[in-house]
């Protein structure tokens, strides 16, 4: 018996070596040799090849704030533009998404159906966004309606009620704002007050950095879409108004494509 014991011993050793369970795969991966402790893919960022003169200035740094921009009333076309400046002054853009809902088309095939989805973008400090994107699935309409977030941010001014004590907490003046039936007004308010509305008003003017504001609105409220984008027209008129604090004198400076044309010159056209 003990002969026969010591045949067998190579054999069962031979068969733990082949890798895996039971002998089988390849090079100890485990079944089917396809295993091992393969964790999560890092996402690949990939570089940044800026497509618009505006993209190209801020690259090499002739741009280096997002109030340039909206100084000279520049469109912008590429989201990373507003990343990078953003990344530049030790800011992060926050988002929040407010709707996800299916639409359904009728086609001679039957019904589509399709998911849209509502983001809202800020800084906390006076910049906000809004986007909407319409896809096949959630995460896809998901990524088209942040990208459509960013190209859309706006400055927010803001101000004081009362005294100039501290930073700015309020809006400078009543506002108003509309989209289809809804109608929403905003009313500065005392320091102290912190915003006084729907749970969405209170999340958009987080995001764009009011603390105290009393609002009312009219309308089919109901409608979230509908009600974000007239806060959203509301946000953006901030800067139609001429307050006091901006009557002091500008020295008129000229585009920044007139001021940056040699550089401009020097760019390859893609």
């Amino acid at each position: 018996m003990s002969d026969e014991q010591e045949q067998v011993q190579p054999n069962v050793e031979e068969q733990t070596t082949r890798g895996g369970r039971g002998g089988f795969g390849r090079g100890g991966r485990g079944r089917g040799g396809k295993g091992g402790n393969r964790g999560p893919r890092k996402p690949v960022e990939e570089e940044w090849v800026p497509l618009t003169n505006l993209g190209r200035l801020v690259q090499q740094g002739y741009v280096t704030s997002l109030t340039e921009i909206y100084y000279h009333s520049i469109p912008i076309k590429e989201y990373q533009i507003v990343d990078h400046l953003l990344k530049a002054e030790n800011k992060e853009l926050k988002e929040e998404c407010l709707k996800v809902k299916s639409v359904q088309k009728q086609t001679k095939a039957g019904q589509r159906t399709r998911m849209k989805c509502v983001i809202v973008v800020g800084d906390c400090d006076g910049h906000i966004g809004i986007g909407s994107k319409l896809a096949k699935e959630v995460q896809l309409a998901m990524k088209g309606a942040l990208i459509a977030a960013k190209l859309n941010l706006v400055p927010v001014a803001r101000g004081y009620w009362g005294n100039k004590i501290g930073t700015p907490h309020t809006l400078p003046t009543k506002i108003t704002g509309k989209c289809g039936s809804v109608r929403i007004r905003f009313v500065p308010a005392p320091r102290g007050t912190k915003v006084v509305g729907s749970p969405v008003t209170k999340r958009m003017m987080n995001l764009a950095g009011v603390t105290d504001i009393f609002s009312q609105s009219r309308g089919n409220s109901d409608t979230t879409e509908n009600y974000v984008r007239a806060v959203y027209d509301a946000l953006y008129k901030t800067y139609c108004y001429l307050t006091p604090d901006l009557w002091h004198n500008f020295k008129l400076e000229s585009n920044l494509y007139v001021k940056n044309a040699e550089a401009i010159s020097t760019f390859k056209s893609y």
